[in-house]
Order: structure tokens, then sequence, then C-alpha cells
């Protein structure tokens, strides 16, 4: 359990009766995203927030074993609460396949054979390039309408008072309503480095750590849930943050 730390400026806050939880690079771990949707359910339920929005940061698919049933939870979750879903790097490049097969194998370096599985299908990473474009045909034709229709609405950014949720985070230097969606999705160093402040404080996952960085310009709350069994709920009320 991590608290924001003590900062020589005025905290970032949300408008008032906003609470907001927010959940990054779930990677296909589905039974964990149950278990977070149980610690928002037991918090609502005893505190009864006057506006409610869960913050989800992108990265849902690949890596982890069940990426189908991780998109069937969320769009189930959009239907009962008041969600918010941005696109991660890995939902890109899922998509860009979806257009261009010939992308397949590098998918597959990014954890598409696992997401492919979740939906029944085995594949080799050595394939042709007439294979690739059934491997996808079959992938689309096994696929619900409503899990692709969910990959592809997925929006970038979400701003909520002085707060900035993306999926890896800002060039800095560049205005917020200015950023490349490359960067949005991508950035790393250069943004990971900067001890800027952003013009918002800036919620993100993307880049793995050991537990959740709440940093005077940024939280970091992407803790490698496929490869440590650990997701990150962050919960933002006015201007204080818990990561659990």
């Amino acid at each position: 359990m991590v608290t924001t730390p003590t900062q020589n400026s005025p905290r970032p806050k949300l408008p008032n009766g906003v609470r907001i939880y927010a959940l990054s690079d779930i990677h296909g771990c589905a039974h964990l995203l149950e278990q977070m949707f149980a610690v928002i359910d037991a918090d609502m339920a005893n505190s009864r927030p006057f506006r409610a929005i869960e913050v989800f940061l992108g990265d849902y698919i690949d890596r982890g074993p069940d990426s189908r049933h991780t998109l069937d939870l969320l769009i189930d979750r959009s239907r009962r609460r008041n969600t918010v879903f941005l696109k991660g790097n890995h939902e890109a490049y899922f998509t860009s396949v979806l257009d261009d097969p010939s992308r397949t194998a590098d998918w597959f370096q990014f954890g598409g054979l696992q997401t492919l599985m979740s939906y029944g299908i085995s594949a080799t990473p050595d394939l042709s390039k007439d294979e690739q474009s059934d491997l996808v045909r079959e992938l689309t034709s096994v696929m619900p309408p409503q899990h692709i229709a969910f990959l592809r609405q997925l929006r970038p950014t979400f701003i909520c008072g002085d707060f900035f949720f993306v999926h890896a985070g800002v060039r800095p230097g560049v205005p917020l309503s200015e950023q490349r969606e490359q960067d949005l999705l991508w950035i790393r160093d250069e943004f990971l480095q900067s001890k800027k402040r952003f013009g918002k404080y800036v919620v993100h996952g993307h880049t793995p750590v050991r537990q959740a960085e709440l940093l005077e310009n940024r939280a970091n709350i992407d803790t490698g849930a496929y490869a440590t069994g650990n997701l990150t709920l962050l919960s933002i009320q006015g201007n204080s943050m818990l990561a659990i």
C-alpha cells in the first residue's frame, strides 16, 4: 500500500465528490482483475462516493493467460459502471495486425500467442504470408464482434481535474493537447527521466515497476501483473492518492 508523497507545491486534485479507481496493464490476468473489481465494489459499498469513475489505462491483452475473459469482464463492467477505457500499445498493435496480417510475427513477440490461445487458436511463430492471413481470418471469425469493437474504440487519454490519464506517458515540453499518439502509447525514457511538471499530474502504466511509484509529477501503476501476480489499483479522491 503506497500513499502519495509530501510535495512542495500544491497537490493535484479531483473535482469535489469524484473518486477515481485506476488500473493498468492487466495483460490477460482476468483472475486478478476480478479480485480488483471485488476491492472496488467493497470500497464503494463502504464509502458511497458521489461519483465514481473507473479508468483503465490500456494493455488488456497479450502475455497473460486469458485475454478473452479479460475483455468479457471489461465490457460487462462498462454496462454497469461509469468506465473509461484507454488504448495501450498492445491494443494499437493488435488492431494493426487485423488490418495488416503481415505484422503477425512481430505481434507474437509481444505476447500475441497467448491471446490467440485464449480464443482457442494455436499457431507456430514461423508462418508464411498466406498462413498469417489465414490465421487473422480465423481469429476474427471466432472473436465476438463486441471484442473487436471494444479494441477499436479505445481513447488515447482522459483528463479529470488536475489529473491526466494515459497508457505510457507524454513527451516533456510538448503541451498535452499536442501530444502524438505514438508517444502516448510507447514513450519511456524521455518521460520517465523528466522531473518537469507536465501541465497535469500524469497517471500511467506501460513500464513495469516493483511497486507503484507516486512521484511529484507522475504516478506509475504498472506492477507487471502477468509476471508478478500483482495488479495495482490506484484510488484518487480530492488530493489524496492510495495505491493498493
